[in-house]
């Protein structure tokens, strides 16, 4: 897709400080692509990983549920609901407009319970993608070699269901990047190179979809 001037500032300054990720870009504008399409369709994206991977995964869905870099107003017609409701004018002066998005894998008593009752190891994201996702939704693994097991059977059950299924890996790949309708491939040598390519790009590709909706800065 063709990016707006603000998106366009946010991928050259990502590119200014890490110029080795422009390979990342055709699949970071597929990833922004899809992410404009779930989003107006009122979908969410679902994030899982392990590990550092899972950190990552609940820090991108903490930018995303709230203001990252970008002031977000809540809609006029739901701040005039909120009048007469308890606390109504306070969280109308303070609430923020979200983008939905949600870890995979911390609801504990889900995943102990899978991981008790079922016969099958490291199905736990896979059911929750069962219960959770929709058409309209996309659900992101994140693996520096590409190849966590409870991420593809994520991605699997999700492309069973019709949602959109993104990878963020390695420079090769692994199994998630050959069933992801995206994959975005991180360049490194190991995995703390990975991982710290992984925190650019995740960054970036949230100020993107904030940008996309949200113009004015913090």
């Amino acid at each position: 897709m063709q990016f707006n001037p603000l998106e366009r500032e946010i991928l050259d300054a990502m590119l200014g400080r890490r110029p080795e990720l422009e390979s990342c870009v055709p699949a970071l504008s597929a990833l922004h692509q899809s992410l404009v399409s779930c989003y107006n369709a009122g979908g969410k994206l679902l994030v899982c990983g392990n590990g550092g991977s899972y950190a990552d995964a609940v820090h991108i869905t903490g930018e995303l549920c709230k203001s990252f870099e970008r002031v977000r107003p809540i809609p006029a017609q739901f701040r005039e609901r909120l009048q007469g409701a308890p606390f109504g004018k306070e969280l109308a002066a303070h609430l923020e407009a979200g983008l939905a998005a949600i870890p995979l894998g911390v609801n504990g008593s889900l995943k102990t319970a899978v991981e008790n009752d079922s016969p099958m190891r490291d199905i736990a994201f896979a059911q929750e993608v069962m219960a959770l996702a929709k058409p309209e939704d996309i659900v992101l693994g994140i693996s520096t070699s590409g190849n966590a097991d409870n991420c593809v059977m994520a991605m699997s059950t999700a492309n069973a269901l019709g949602a959109v299924t993104a990878a963020l890996t390695g420079p090769h790949g692994g199994a998630m990047a050959g069933i992801a309708d995206v994959a975005v491939k991180a360049p490194g040598e190991g995995t703390k190179e990975i991982q710290e390519a992984h925190i650019v790009l995740y960054h970036t590709f949230c100020a993107l979809i904030e940008v996309h909706y949200f113009s004015e800065r913090r």
